[in-house]
């Protein structure tokens, strides 16, 4: 598994296992996109918006039916202090 060392200036340089499979070159940009908590994934900017297609997906998750998204929305909104707001008056 290819590893790669942070320097003291915050760079760190792409082993070249890593370049060679994103077709990257001097110049070439990445993007580092968040996936999940402690988790990035790392890909050329050469690539298109389709080819993020399904990278949030978490197969371990289980699905929630709209009645159970609902009330995920209301808990969170809950949470967050939205108790007893009427929502005619928040448009």
């Amino acid at each position: 598994m290819p590893v790669a060392t942070l320097s003291s200036k915050g760079q760190i340089t792409i082993p070249q296992e890593i370049r060679r499979d994103l077709e990257l070159d001097t110049g070439s940009q990445v993007m580092i996109i968040k996936v999940g908590a402690g988790q990035y994934r790392i890909m050329a900017r050469n690539s298109s918006i389709e080819d993020l297609a399904g990278i949030l997906y978490d197969p371990t998750r289980p699905t929630m039916s709209i009645e159970e998204m609902n009330e995920a929305i209301a808990d969170g909104g809950a949470e967050s202090g939205m108790r007893g707001m009427n929502p005619a008056r928040l448009g």
